[in-house]
């Protein structure tokens, strides 16, 4: 099995690459969903009331978006909340993978925001960094409904797209249509299949 972590600035792509690497037979694990279960576990929440005070529950669950703006403008309170998650995340990244069985050709594909950031590189065999623009990113974000100036306190919180691409094995640049996205990610993952037949990583 290869392990690739999937990264990339808010708005990127990073979804919409993660399942066109399903379609190819990837396995695909979002790192964001896993963190959206841990939030619900009743040990994470005391850490989190522990760390943050009261303010951060609501009606004895974690006030998500209180949380997000928080951890957005304070970059103390985002590190003390990624040092409660983190760990708990990549333990059940690596429970999803020894669950899987691999016969013959086999990716994992591993979405997370957070790679570079935090030191997380050596986690996986390659990393694979969808690229757009700012200025289509928060285009496509406005149409969700995200303020650009929301948009960018978030993008301030991460490295430079730059810096992430010089670390990366791939980058994907998703801002010439979907068509060429597709090709880009299908010729990644055609390198990752004979990477593995090469190295006989299985």
């Amino acid at each position: 099995m290869i392990v690739v972590g999937l990264t990339g600035n808010y708005g990127a792509g990073k979804s919409t690459v993660a399942q066109m690497f399903r379609d190819l037979g990837a396995m695909t694990i979002d790192t964001d969903e896993i963190v959206r279960r841990l939030l619900e576990e009743g040990e994470v929440i005391q850490e989190i009331r522990e760390a943050f005070g009261e303010e951060a529950l609501s009606g004895g669950a974690v006030d998500k978006k209180w949380l997000a703006e928080w951890v957005f403008r304070d970059a103390h309170a985002r590190v003390t909340l990624e040092d409660i998650l983190h760990p708990r995340v990549f333990r059940k990244v690596e429970e999803a993978l020894l669950g899987k069985s691999c016969e013959g050709e086999c990716i994992a594909i591993i979405e997370a925001t957070v790679i570079f950031e935090r030191g997380h590189q050596g986690r996986f065999d390659k990393i694979v960094t969808v690229y757009a623009p700012e200025e289509i990113t928060f285009e496509r974000l406005k149409e969700k409904g995200i303020i650009e100036a929301d948009a960018r306190q978030r993008l301030v919180s991460q490295l430079p797209a730059e810096i992430k691409m010089r670390g990366s094995d791939f980058v994907i640049n998703n801002s010439k249509g979907i068509e060429s996205t597709r090709e880009q990610v299908r010729t990644i993952y055609q390198e990752l299949l004979s990477s593995q037949k090469r190295n006989g990583n299985n």
